[in-house]
């Protein structure tokens, strides 16, 4: 997802995503351990959708705080 659609979303769906991904990336982890993973990038793109998502919410916390 681009960051312009998580920023079309609320602030609770946007840190039950994190939580989500987190998940995904425990799973992706296990994975790569007992060698059934698929894709090897998965869990850098994993590591950058979360990357995203916290920043649109570390964005909204700054411009929370100077208004």
């Amino acid at each position: 997802m681009k960051a312009n659609l998580y920023r079309e979303m609320s602030t609770d769906e946007l840190e039950n995503k994190v939580q989500e991904l987190h998940r995904h990336i425990f799973d992706l982890r296990s994975q790569a351990v007992t060698e059934k993973l698929q894709d090897c990038r998965a869990v850098t793109n994993t590591r950058r959708e979360i990357a995203r998502i916290m920043t649109v919410l570390r964005q909204r916390k700054l411009s929370a705080k100077s208004q």
